[in-house]
């Protein structure tokens, strides 16, 4: 982390460098780079934003270096600061995140308030590596822009309906899995993200996207925008606690609603 600091706040950087000396000392030669993308990329973060980040590595984890990163990120987390609880990354092989063809394969992933890698899809996709290379914030290694083959406006589209189609009818058929106030909080603030997003054809924020549907959408929703921009604290106890029967009941009405809108746009068309 030469240069600039990666973020404006002091305890996060300490995070941050803590985690990428660590990933250095463990991967040796193998790290290429590490680059912080999500909110703190495009710029809309504050102080109860996750931590999104990648790293780009010459090849994929042997299994020394997966014990070895589970012990470091299991240490990471117990340090004594709340940012070290919210990171979120993937480990990339270099060839599979510079592919977009590539989308889908299973990474090395830990998940937001986890200590473990698990293999997972999550960060495997085209809108990830777009704000990776347009937008990166660089950790170590080289320029974001070397690491990612440019991504066209129309593919990061069909990817967006696809996400915004597929998860939505995967909430509305199985609404079970989702009832708690995290993910109500995090479907309402997503879907207005990706409408958003889609319409633009540029990755964004949430912040943004729930300005703009306010701004644009139905004014039926502004409310359920607002509670639930309020109620996005503490995803650890959120995750825990049910959601608002009423405003969980509006969330799934919301997702079919913007399901339909992206059924009108003449872009997909």
């Amino acid at each position: 982390m030469k240069n600039k600091l990666p973020t404006p706040y002091p305890e996060l950087n300490q995070v941050l460098q803590a985690l990428v000396s660590s990933e250095i000392t463990i991967l040796k030669g193998k790290l290429v780079g590490a680059y912080l993308q999500g909110s703190f990329a495009v710029g809309d973060f504050d102080l109860h934003s996750d931590v999104d980040f990648i790293v780009a590595i010459h090849e994929d984890l042997n299994r020394d270096e997966v014990e070895q990163l589970q012990e470091m990120h299991g240490r990471i987390y117990n340090l004594a600061s709340p940012w070290a609880q919210h990171l979120e990354g993937s480990y990339f092989p270099e060839e599979v995140l510079k592919n977009s063809s590539r989308t889908g394969e299973k990474l090395w992933y830990l998940d937001n308030g986890s200590r473990t890698l698990i293999r997972a899809e999550h960060c495997n996709t085209l809108v990830v590596r777009w704000i990776v290379r347009e937008q990166g914030v660089i950790l170590a290694g080289p320029p974001p822009v070397k690491m990612v083959d440019p991504i066209p406006v129309e593919m990061l589209r069909v990817e967006m309906q696809e996400v915004i189609t597929d998860w939505g009818q995967e909430i509305l058929n199985h609404p079970e899995r989702y009832n708690n106030r995290f993910y109500q909080t995090f479907i309402v603030l997503s879907y207005c993200r990706m409408l958003h997003d889609l319409l633009a054809g540029v990755p964004g924020s949430k912040r943004t996207g729930t300005e703009w549907a306010k701004a644009n959408l139905d004014p039926v929703w502004i409310g359920l925008i607002d509670r639930t921009w309020s109620g996005r604290t503490h995803p650890e106890i959120s995750v825990r606690t049910p959601a608002d029967q009423e405003d969980f009941e509006a969330t799934l009405r919301f997702v079919k609603y913007v399901i339909d809108e992206t059924k009108r746009q003449p872009l997909l068309e």
